[in-house]
């Protein structure tokens, strides 16, 4: 167990040693985090490169960490758990000049099937929220005892910087479907809240926690929106349970093309999220800054690989290569292992790709969409067979010389694929860099489409630091660039009113 927690002159000491690394100082805490945090959505203890680019983080200056008890079924929090023992161990790091930051509040895999047990047992948590499938949310003390146990173990700490609440706002979504009317939804919302919040105040005391916050995604809705999380109504909540409660944090999105934090002026004496952040001395984190939603779509802000568009039948034939090597696996080669009749189907029907992809590689419709399929659907499946052949046939020359040849044969085909769709891709990303150069000097000189989002967001005033995924060494290095430069913090309102506007009508 990792004993004791971020302090403030260790982690002001961390900043010193890693200038010109940029760092903000995080609200009533005083902790002095980098304007870069290591978000951990999609990272896991299970990948190795992900480990890598966290160590790389955390030996180059960042030195805030965000991760949650439901990203990658705990496996994101085990990462952490292991970077930090390992670096602890190795002198490279104190436990005093890391911050980490963790939430909770969903049940989603093992933490549904656990609710689903104690269901069973007549033992359920209280207050569940169903909001889809195999999936619930709760924020009740009962839950996020289990879950703060549970995450302390999986982290390997004594003691966590920063609990947040995840997404509370779910609550109000199901209620309103449940037929609650919106003053009567909105009344047991921060009920809730409070509950929780005099359950986390116990927890400072027990010294499990050092403070806690909320992550919301409509703390920048407007506040008429059935969904609306108000801040200016937490404060009052908090300030209610003792005038030295420790709600410290906040967390919510701001990027190209979500840009309520600045333009939402929806709290108390006609203030943005922000502006009223700021003035009850809260940390702001601000998530999703690559990650665009507009009309339920996803975009990627960052700059897209130049790939040439390879002729029709060039793509169907890396396809169909792809789609042969699969079939000497199945046909030629696994019917010589032992393996079960059962579990040569398995595998057969999980790297199915080249199949797949004759019928639909040109049915992604963009290159966001092709990418998430790649990195979602295909890669995992075929990391998984990789895994099992490794596992269960480790000594068969014929399958390591395959597994050689077919990641050499399906990057082919992906790279094909691929170039069906960049074109469109990268004259949508070089527009937005355009846009973002016209709405700000201070933004312009900024390289990558990554770095000018990134710019945007920690320019602005009020935010303490930005959570990146970066999964790669080469996303680490992309931010730690631009986190290089000092760029002054203002409120920029009328450069986020300019980009907003400009994106919203050319891409």
């Amino acid at each position: 167990m990792i004993e004791g927690h971020a302090e403030e002159k260790n982690t002001a000491d961390f900043a010193a040693r890693h200038r010109p690394v940029q760092y903000k100082t995080m609200g009533a805490s005083n902790l002095t985090a980098s304007q870069a945090g290591f978000g951990c959505y999609r990272v896991s203890i299970d990948v190795k490169h992900h480990e890598n680019a966290m160590r790389k983080a955390l030996t180059s200056g960042i030195n805030i960490v965000d991760t949650s008890t439901n990203y990658a079924n705990g496996g994101s929090e085990k990462l952490v758990g292991k970077v930090l023992d390992d670096m602890i161990s190795e002198g490279a790091l104190s436990r005093q000049e890391v911050i980490v930051v963790s939430k909770a509040g969903y049940l989603q895999g093992e933490n549904y099937a656990l609710s689903q047990e104690r269901k069973h047992e007549g033992n359920a948590f209280k207050e569940l929220v169903t909001f889809g499938k195999e999936m619930e949310h709760c924020i009740h003390p009962d839950f996020l005892n289990d879950q703060l146990a549970r995450s302390l173990d999986r982290l390997n700490l004594e003691t966590l910087d920063f609990l947040l609440l995840h997404n509370p706002e779910y609550y109000l979504e199901w209620a309103i479907e449940q037929g609650d009317s919106i003053n009567e939804a909105r009344e047991e919302y921060y009920r809730r809240i409070q509950n929780a919040f005099e359950y986390l105040e116990k927890e400072v005391n027990n010294g499990r926690i050092r403070a806690y916050g909320i992550s919301s995604n409509t703390f920048t809705a407007a506040s008429d929106a059935s969904d609306f999380t108000s801040l200016d109504k937490i404060w009052s909540i908090a300030e209610s349970i003792s005038e030295n409660h420790h709600f410290q944090l906040v967390q919510f999105p701001l990027n190209l093309m979500e840009v309520g934090a600045v333009l939402e002026k929806n709290q108390q004496g006609n203030h943005n999220i922000l502006q009223y952040s700021e003035s009850k001395n809260l940390a702001v984190l601000i998530n999703r800054p690559l990650n665009a939603f507009s009309d339920n779509k996803l975009i990627r802000l960052t700059d897209i690989e130049a790939i040439k568009r390879q002729d029709r039948n060039e793509i169907i034939k890396k396809i169909r290569a792809l789609a042969g090597s699969e079939k000497k696996l199945w046909m030629k080669i696994l019917p010589k292992t032992d393996l079960l009749p059962g579990l040569t189907m398995r595998i057969k029907e999980q790297i199915a790709i080249g199949d797949h992809l004759k019928h639909y590689h040109l049915n992604f419709g963009s290159y966001e969409k092709w990418r998430q399929a790649r990195d979602n659907f295909y890669l995992p499946r075929v990391q998984g067979v990789m895994d099992f052949l490794k596992d269960n046939t480790p000594h068969m020359e014929e399958i390591t010389n395959w597994m050689a040849d077919y990641q050499q044969v399906m990057e082919n085909a992906f790279r094909a694929v691929a170039s069906f769709y960049t074109e469109a891709a990268q004259k949508k990303a070089n527009r937005m860099k355009e846009s973002v150069n016209n709405a700000d000097a201070d933004w312009s000189s900024a390289d990558t489409l990554s770095q000018k989002a990134f710019r945007c967001v920690r320019s602005t005033k009020g935010v303490s630091s930005v959570l990146v995924g970066m999964r790669k060494d080469f996303y680490v290095d992309d931010i730690l660039k631009e986190l290089h430069i000092p760029v002054p913090q203002k409120s920029r309102v009328p450069s986020w009113k300019k980009v907003s506007s400009d994106i919203h009508e050319n891409i």
